[in-house]
């Protein structure tokens, strides 16, 4: 039996244990995350040492990894092939991991042209909370059929598992990339990003900050040349590493230790109409906002655009961190936990008090 079948062993047997005694657990990846959600209680579940590539097939585009893998792994393997992770999962310290990258869902800037988290997972094993160690989906779409357990579980934060093994669709990388910066207001920008890309423009990133666009554009070489042509503007000199800084929130809009926002809406929504510094990504439909204003009031805000808030960092400890579900949203999500978890051992109170 290799280390990794021991490590798995030795997680179920965790789980077992912890069911048997009425202990709750808090999983544990990498930590990069551990300031997202509401505080937990429990035995640490650490998946440290559960790692390696399991299986990966660049002429398929799917790759397997261990949930404990480094993001940082994965993507050196990737980057040797060619290829990428389309989703282009936050590192933020840099000790992400494969398992917290679905657990908690989150996509970086290109999600809205490459897909989200969820959109590019293709099966998982998975630790519920009986004890059994299950597998769900497989390595190609076809098999991804009917009740997708490894969608519902993506962006759970743990509240319905242990993730140990996951498997992707991944793509190639673009031949070429350019950043380009132009100064225009936040309507009109999301207006000109909409046109480019409807012009077939190879757009794959757009972020707005004090009046400032920021657009990349990857793929060949000559469509990468004909938009820059196109639309003007001047060139980031690093694109890369500005696109880096955002989805690993080190640019200097970030470094404020006041509570964080994070503000999904859809296409052109219009303006929230509150106060507060505030970066917009996902050409608008993604918005990070400092503000004094109430929660209550914040979110009423979103809802009325058809969005909703997270209060992603900062703020009280026991604090709703995420956007109040409807009665009957919330109704499913008990059904989920219990179906899934029916003693409630697994990240109890991460995402919702009762769940």
């Amino acid at each position: 039996m290799s280390d990794n079948q021991d490590r798995s062993t030795e997680l179920v047997e965790q789980v077992r244990a912890a069911l048997a005694a009425g202990t709750r657990l808090a999983i544990q990846g990498g930590g990069s995350k551990s300031f997202y959600g509401r505080a937990v209680e429990g035995e640490p579940v650490t998946l440290q040492g559960h790692t390696g590539i399991v299986n990966y097939e660049p002429t398929e585009l799917v790759l397997t990894a261990r949930a404990g893998t480094p993001l940082r792994e994965v993507e050196s393997v990737l980057t040797d092939e060619g290829q990428m992770m389309p989703f282009d999962p936050p590192d933020f310290d840099g000790n992400a991991t494969v398992g917290g990258a679905f657990a908690a869902g989150l996509s970086g800037p290109a999600r809205p042209w490459h897909g989200s988290a969820r959109d590019l997972i293709l099966g998982m094993r998975l630790i519920n909370g009986r004890g059994e160690h299950n597998r769900y989906g497989g390595e190609v779409m076809k098999n991804v059929a009917g009740y997708d357990v490894s969608r519902v579980v993506t962006g759970s934060l743990g509240t319905l598992g242990v993730i140990t093994e996951i498997s992707m669709k991944v793509l190639p990388r673009p031949e070429a990339e350019c950043t380009l910066v132009l100064e225009q207001d936040p309507t009109a920008a999301t207006l000109a990003v909409e046109n480019w890309f409807r012009e077939g423009m190879p757009v794959t990133g757009a972020a707005m900050h004090e009046g400032r666009l920021h657009l990349r554009l990857a793929g060949s070489a000559s469509a990468v040349r004909v938009a820059r042509e196109r639309i003007g503007g001047e060139k980031l000199s690093d694109g890369s590493a500005w696109w880096q800084g955002l989805r690993d929130q080190t640019l200097p809009f970030f470094a404020s230790d006041l509570p964080l926002w994070r503000i999904s809406l859809p296409p052109s929504a219009g303006n929230l109409d509150l106060d507060g510094d505030r970066l917009f990504d996902w050409n608008g439909q993604l918005r990070w906002l400092y503000t004094a204003t109430p929660a209550a009031e914040l979110r009423e805000r979103a809802s009325s655009l058809g969005g909703h808030a997270t209060l992603f960092r900062g703020g009280a400890p026991d604090a709703a961190v995420f956007h109040p579900l409807t009665p009957g949203v919330h109704t499913l999500n008990q059904r989920l936990k219990q179906a899934f978890d029916p003693d409630g051992i697994f990240n109890r109170g991460r995402m919702y008090a009762d769940i």
